[in-house]
């Protein structure tokens, strides 16, 4: 039986001085829509969803400055909570895999399990909290809000994508995106709301930065 407490308590160690909103409440709530998206696929297998959304960020390179010995740690982490062999496995290719920067060039087949925890996390980049996660992290990396000089940037690999770029193009370079990349049909009913959502409120923000009397 896997001990969810200690995975939970690593993670919370972990993730506990995070200012990129990617801290323990995005974990909560990834792991939340996780539970939520299993129930309407009962053939995925839970153990594997839960440890993988929970640590998913755990060797994020982003936020992480040696993912070498943190995958060695987080390694032992897994053993120690009672996973086998065969499940570590299934958990680091799902957390290997399911990012969106590497996804930009090579499209990587995720099995239901990893599907599952990629539209979770998606899911946690839309809506009213993907916008103030989005501000959150623009502010984390010293980006501008907007500048109307700069257009939004396609084409990206993820040497670009990880290049700073207006907080509003953010939404055009990717988050717009995330709805035809579901996987799930509940994700995408969700990820439509949560867009919508978004597009008014992007275009709110542009009518106020260029309001002139």
């Amino acid at each position: 039986m896997i001990n969810f407490e200690m995975i939970h308590n690593y993670v919370v160690e972990q993730m506990a001085q995070d200012h990129s909103g990617h801290d323990v409440a995005h974990i909560e709530r990834v792991v939340n829509l996780a539970r939520h998206l299993l129930k309407r696929q009962p053939e995925a297998h839970q153990e594997i969803v839960l440890v993988a959304a929970a640590t998913h960020d755990i060797l994020d390179d982003k936020l992480v400055a040696d993912v070498v010995a943190k995958r060695a740690e987080l390694l032992t982490t897994y053993q120690q909570s009672g996973l086998t062999a065969k499940q570590i496995a299934a958990v680091l290719d799902i957390i290997d895999h399911m990012s969106y920067s590497k996804n930009l060039k090579t499209h990587y087949q995720l099995t239901l399990d990893g599907q599952i925890v990629q539209d979770a996390d998606r899911l946690d980049a839309l809506g009213a909290i993907g916008i103030g996660r989005t501000f959150y992290y623009g502010a984390h990396t010293g980006a501008p809000m907007y500048d109307p000089k700069i257009a939004p940037r396609t084409e990206l690999n993820k040497a670009d994508y990880r290049q700073q770029s207006p907080v509003i193009n953010h939404f055009y370079e990717k988050l717009f995106k995330l709805g035809d990349l579901m996987n799930t049909e509940e994700a995408k009913t969700i990820a439509v709301q949560r867009i919508r959502f978004m597009q008014e409120f992007v275009q709110t923000f542009k009518n106020e930065w260029e309001f002139d009397d």
